[in-house]
Formats: C-alpha cells, structure tokens, sequence
C-alpha cells in the first residue's frame, strides 16, 4: 500500500510541476511588435469586435464558451467541421468608419505543440471591401500568451472574469518572419500580393461568456508601388 500511494503521490507532484512548467515557460512570450511595424510597407489597419454578440454571426460547436450568435444561427456539430468556428463582422478603419465586411474560418491545428508554448489555429479571412475588390489572408495564429495571460486568469478568479489591458500579436506564419499570407482576389486590388499581421486588444474577458472588451485588429503592408495602394 506504502508503494502505491507513493506512486500516486509522484504522479500528482510530476503532473503539478509539468503545468506550472507549461503556464511558466520563459520561452512563450507574446510578440508585442508586429514585423510590419519596421518595414517600409503601407500599411491598411482594418479593425473588428472579437465579442461574438458585436458580430454579425459567429457560430461555432455550440459547446464553447462563445455562444453562437443570433441564437438560431445553425452550429457546427457534424464531425468535419466540429472543431471550427466562422465569424462574419464588420470591419472599420482607424476612425471606426466601416469600410467592409470580413468572414473568418478558423480551426484547430494538429501542429499545436504546448511544450513549446504553441497553441496553434489555422484561420482564413475573405474580406470584402466594397468599391476597392476582395482579399483573401492565410495565416497560422497562437494564441498561447492568449490562453495563459487572460483565459486561465480568468478561470482561476472568484469572478470568473479577467480584466485589465492586453495588447499582442496572434500572427505566427506562414511568412518566415511570422506573417500572414494576403492575395487580392477581386476588384482594383486582384492579384496583389502582400503580408499582413493580426493583433488582438483586451480589456474584459469572461470565463463564462468568453471576450465582452476585446478588438482584433488585421494589419496589412503592401509596397509603395504596389496596385493596393
């Protein structure tokens, strides 16, 4: 019996150190400064409510903390789609103007590695900007310092609430330098080709009712000479 609950004991104390090592590692900082940031680029800010009920739909599995918005938006249960979320929202510039409308895919991806500080989701954003044509952004996002700065915070307060203020980089390829890839599908803008980054700032986030102050923000910097422009 002595041997067993000395077994026992150890799990606990190697699952306890294995958490506290995941939820501290010094090696998965957020990135603060996007790489665009530095270039020589122009740069197109386009901004939008990460709260699902600011949306104009956000559905998911009907499971997670964000609820399906409006209430009778079809959920995505079937096995296929299971882990995936779709938003469609309005999009507006740095004067809060809107200037289009965005839907976002977005999954889990196989490729998380939380030992090395990646919780990884594969997302595409079609946005329509009315009068300019279409684009299209692949990227592969993290949202560890996500998770560990604001969700667990959350979850471990008597008020199951996080607030306070929180700005980082979600971006994390597939460009070398940790950017999104974003190629002009239709209008004046067809065929262009640029990066793009996106950052998410928080000031209220629930446990039990996920982001009510939190705004993405998608940055993208096409060149000077670029048609974009």
């Amino acid at each position: 019996m002595k041997y067993l609950i000395a077994l026992l004991f150890g799990l606990a104390c190697g699952t306890a150190l294995l958490i506290a090592g995941l939820y501290l590692n010094p090696f998965a900082g957020r990135q603060s400064l996007s790489p665009l940031a530095v270039s020589d680029n122009v740069l197109v800010v386009l901004n939008y409510s990460m709260a699902p009920a600011e949306s104009l739909v956000f559905t998911n599995d009907g499971e997670s903390v964000r609820k399906p918005y409006p209430l009778k938006v079809q959920q995505l249960w079937e096995p296929a789609v299971q882990k995936t979320w779709v938003t469609v929202t309005e999009m507006t510039n740095a004067r809060g103007e809107p200037v289009g409308i965005g839907i976002k895919f977005s999954s889990n991806s196989e490729k998380s590695r939380p030992l090395r500080g990646e919780a990884l989701v594969d997302s595409v954003w079609h946005i329509f900007l009315p009068g300019r044509g279409t684009l299209l952004v692949e990227q592969v996002e993290n949202y560890w310092a996500l998770l560990r700065e604001i969700v667990i915070p959350a979850r471990w307060s008597s008020s199951d609430s996080w607030r306070g203020s929180w700005h980082g980089s979600i971006t994390f390829g597939p460009g070398a330098l940790g950017t999104a890839k974003v190629t002009g599908q239709s209008g004046a803008i067809a065929g262009m080709t640029a990066e793009g980054t996106e950052s998410v700032n928080a000031t209220v986030y629930s446990s039990l009712d996920g982001p009510l102050a939190m705004q993405g923000s998608l940055t993208i910097g096409t060149p000077t000479a670029n048609p974009a422009r």
